[in-house]
């Protein structure tokens, strides 16, 4: 854990890991930027909670991985996709410091040049409007952690400006009264003051050493944690891409190769010994063979880079299509045994045809009519059962995603008589449809049919138990301009507010035997496909209604 942490309160996060997996024995480490480098490559820890800058530094060069990210911390309102920033500070008689361009040739107090929200971050901004905190301010003040030592040095006029992260100022009122916040920012729904853009929130970060079934268990606990019991929550991990284009800027941390001396700079560094139009000259000449080299061995490395996205994204496309297919598989494990049942009635009419000729035979009764008869019946059997079969490996079969028009009526049809072919007391499934023939949806067929046949599932255990009359399930489908709705109605009990608003939370679930997946999973079909998925309570007061909403399919505009 970062030493720049220290000010937060993270005893709640230790008794809650206790509380949770009392199997393991946690315990908490404050270390500075070097400190923490040093623990990961000696491999003394197995988690770390860090700023996203340092974050992004150690996934590029020891392989950290993102387990969470902090939802809500010590700052009441912050968000794990924005909610880190940088505040610049000064004493409130200093009208003359109202813009980050009034910063130049002023004393300005930072942590140190390897700080996230006490530098970096205000390097970012000022690098945007064309300055640079390192050379066109008088003086750089490096006062260290803790960050606090940044606004005794403006108090103590040390320095004419301070940067810190956002929200210290606010939690400390008394030094509202003596400092103001220069160049602030408007951002909305952002409790803090700020004089820059926000950045993702802190990661909790698993080490390559450390145990996948740990880090999962680690993961599910801090899913757990509430702000109301806990003090801070967790949530999935957040894009720290805007990180990336950080360090990408200003060259530094895992693009760090980026950064090359120009023929300026080696010009103003190094004045005194530039003597003469020959020896400009001679520079010249080596430089730009300097610079030659220097784009070869870039584009090789961005190559690789981009090789390496490459690979990354194959592998999270593939990592997608398996959670897909092994959703599906599960629906189809949960409907195993009627399937089964299903299967024995074509087959055992077809061993009753077949011993029904043999007995003809024996008994020297077999006539032409009976042959006929008994293999008509035989066929259309095995058709059944071949019927059966198809359409489960169509379904089951593992395959990439295809998009493409496709009437949502069918879709529906489709799911239903999926979901009814493989049921021996199937309930009644009512369409209705009042969507134009001519309206299609650019979907994956088999995907959207994936996340009905799952809702129709869902409903069937929600009225299992209930008398015929409250086990018909509903799909209703209507469009407007613009999209699509597949609502799913069923008649079963009401689930209480709470547990409505964690439907779509991955391992929630109201079954006893469920994974809490299946939800999670159809919400991300939904969304890959550019739509959404809802649930609500269902029509006069009972049971659910899950609406599926997508985009209708535009056909592309003719060129000429």
């Amino acid at each position: 854990m970062r030493d720049d942490s220290i000010t937060m309160d993270w005893r709640p996060l230790l008794q809650h890991l206790q509380d949770t997996l009392p199997g393991y024995r946690f315990s908490l480490q404050y270390l500075d930027h070097n400190g923490l480098n040093q623990a990961v490559e000696s491999g003394t820890i197995a988690f770390l909670i860090t700023n996203p800058g340092q974050y992004v530094e150690l996934e590029s060069r020891h392989g950290v991985t993102r387990l969470l990210t902090l939802d809500h911390g010590m700052q009441e309102g912050s968000a794990s996709g924005a909610a880190f920033g940088s505040t610049v500070i000064a004493l409130r008689d200093r009208a003359d410091l109202q813009q980050l361009q009034d910063l130049r040739n002023q004393r300005l107090a930072v942590v140190g040049q390897e700080a996230f929200a006490g530098y970096q971050i205000l390097w970012g901004e000022m690098a945007r409007i064309g300055m640079d905190p390192a050379v066109d301010t008088a003086r750089l003040i490096r006062t260290g952690l803790p960050m606090e030592q940044v606004v005794q040095a403006v108090l103590d006029g040390k320095a004419d400006a301070g940067v810190i992260r956002t929200c210290l100022l606010e939690a400390h009122p008394q030094w509202q009264q003596q400092l103001r916040v220069v160049a602030p920012v408007q951002l909305p729904g952002f409790p803090c003051a700020s004089s820059t853009r926000l950045y993702p929130n802190w990661p909790v970060a698993s080490l390559r050493g450390t145990s996948p079934e740990l880090a999962k268990q680690l993961t599910a606990s801090l899913l757990g944690m509430t702000v109301a019991a806990d003090q801070m929550s967790w949530s999935v991990p957040a894009d720290y891409q805007s990180v990336h284009e950080l360090f990408r800027t200003l060259e530094i941390g895992p693009y760090a190769y980026l950064r090359e001396p120009t023929l300026m700079v080696l010009a103003q560094r190094y004045w005194p010994w530039v003597a003469g139009l020959a020896l400009l000259i001679v520079l010249w000449i080596v430089y730009t063979v300097h610079v030659e080299h220097q784009v070869r061995a870039r584009t090789a490395a961005l190559q690789q880079a981009l090789d390496a996205r490459d690979a990354l994204e194959d592998k999270a496309r593939q990592a997608k299509e398996q959670a897909d297919h092994m959703a599906r598989l599960s629906v189809l494990g949960e409907l195993s045994s009627t399937l089964a049942h299903e299967l024995n009635q074509p087959l055992a009419a077809i061993g009753n045809y077949a011993r029904s000729l043999l007995r003809r035979a024996n008994q020297q009764r077999l006539t032409d009519d009976a042959v006929r008869t008994a293999a008509g019946e035989v066929a259309t059997q095995a058709d059944r059962a071949a019927d059966i079969v198809t359409r489960i490996r169509s379904f089951s079969r593992k395959r990439s995603a295809q998009s493409g028009p496709v009437s949502p009526v069918r879709l529906a049809e489709d799911a239903v008589a999926l979901f009814r072919g493989m049921m021996v007391h199937a309930p009644t499934v009512l369409v209705h449809n009042r969507v134009p023939d001519d309206v299609l949806v650019d979907a994956d067929a088999l995907q959207i049919q994936q996340v009905l046949l799952n809702l129709l599932k869902n409903g069937l255990d929600a009225t299992r138990q209930l008398e015929p009359e409250h086990q018909t399930l509903q799909i209703a489908l209507d469009a407007d301009a613009r999209q699509v709705q597949l609502a799913v109605q069923d008649d079963g009990e009401p689930l209480p507010p709470d547990a409505l608003h964690s439907l779509f939370q991955p391992f929630y679930t109201t079954k006893p035997d469920g994974l809490g997946l299946g939800l999670a999973i159809c919400r991300t079909i939904a969304e890959a496909h550019g739509g959404r998925l809802d649930a609500r309570a269902g029509d006069h007061g009972r049971g659910l209604r899950f609406t599926l909403t997508l985009p209708r399919y535009l056909p592309p505009f003719p060129t000429c």
